[in-house]
């Protein structure tokens, strides 16, 4: 398989926490050596994967094998995990950050602070990685951490993972279900995008529910972004994406990343990997139709989810731009999709 041109960057993946939970800093070898997961430097070299948001996220003490069997049914609402304390968060947040670096250490990626970092990475032939985490737990309400956090890289986060923060509340993982479900930003939310705004750190709104997004459009002085997030109307999944979030996307002159999650594309909701290509196009073209050339990404959830069978991992990207070129895709609009709608976005938050 040839690898694609232009190179891939990614909205969202969870290498970082895949590779905390299978044994921490000693499994990064296999990185380079090669891994069972979506993602390593071989398959990244296959697919043309030149990078995108590596995820911090602190995993649930929850039945993963359990969640996918209930997310086969014809319906189902999984109960929100309970929240994370701070101290543990923080542990296994800097515990991530140094599975981060020591991929940085030996070569495996370099971490980007601007744009013209990802294009010099670019040049380079190293994975451009920008350090991302999923829900604030670790976080705490003076917001002291993510001054520590902002000087060790960070430059994008979501406020909520699937439970709920001090800062604000995700959507549970539900099928059929509005995102329309609980409360919005407490005051500590607030603060936390007005800061998030002054350092230039991306906020990302996919597992906020629709009153939190509604909050972040009214404080937030930046692009409204989903990483990775897909189409209500095609699905009916709460963490899907209404016809009035994805205007008020496009008015911000912000982006979404389409997410990979066999459940959020299809239309039944099932986690189930027999996906086909065309219903992934689906989902891009209605994304296009809404909001635009420049301002639709790709959102993988690599490592985090169950994906369809043609795009299991990074080695088979080449599928989906194959996939784009035969539905009529052009190739200025395939490099917008696979990376530059992402550095615009990114040039536009940051400043740099």
């Amino acid at each position: 398989m040839t690898a694609p041109k232009p190179l891939v960057f990614d909205g969202h993946n969870d290498l970082l926490s895949k590779i905390f939970n299978e044994g921490g800093i000693a499994r990064v070898a296999s990185f380079f050596e090669g891994r069972e997961g979506a993602i390593d430097l071989k398959k990244a070299e296959v697919g043309g994967f030149g990078g995108g948001f590596f995820a911090v996220y602190v995993p649930s003490k929850f039945d993963l094998e359990f969640s996918y069997q209930e997310m086969e049914k014809a319906s189902y609402s999984l109960a929100l995990p309970e929240p994370i304390e701070w101290s543990e968060a923080v542990a296994v947040v800097a515990s991530q950050v140094t599975i981060l670096r020591e991929l940085e250490r030996l070569g495996g990626l370099t971490i980007c602070h601007s744009v013209s970092d990802i294009r010099s990475a670019f040049e380079k032939e190293k994975i451009a990685a920008i350090f991302h985490i999923e829900g604030a737990e670790a976080i705490d309400p003076d917001l002291h951490m993510l001054e520590v956090l902002h000087s060790a890289g960070l430059r994008s986060i979501g406020p909520v993972w699937s439970r709920p923060t001090i800062f604000g509340e995700g959507v549970p993982f539900s099928f059929p279900s509005t995102p329309d479900i609980g409360s919005g930003l407490t005051e500590l939310g607030i603060a936390l995008v007005k800061r998030c705004n002054e350092l230039n750190i991306m906020i990302d709104l996919s597992h906020l529910n629709e009153a939190g997004f509604w909050d972040v459009a009214r404080h937030s002085n930046a692009p409204l972004v989903a990483t990775h997030s897909n189409v209500y109307s095609i699905t009916q999944h709460s963490r899907n994406l209404t016809d009035k979030q994805l205007r008020a996307i496009a008015d911000s002159d912000g982006m979404v990343g389409l997410n990979f999650a066999a459940a959020f594309l299809r239309e039944d909701g099932k986690m189930l990997a027999d996906v086909p290509l065309s219903q992934v196009l689906k989902h891009l073209d209605y994304l296009l139709e809404i909001l635009g050339e420049d301002r639709v990404g790709l959102g993988s959830d690599y490592d985090g989810a169950i994906m369809p069978e043609e795009l299991n991992d990074l080695s088979n990207l080449p599928n989906l731009i194959l996939a784009m070129e035969s539905h009529g895709y052009d190739e200025i609009l395939i490099k917008k999709l696979c990376c530059e709608n992402w550095l615009r976005v990114l040039q536009k938050t940051w400043g740099c």
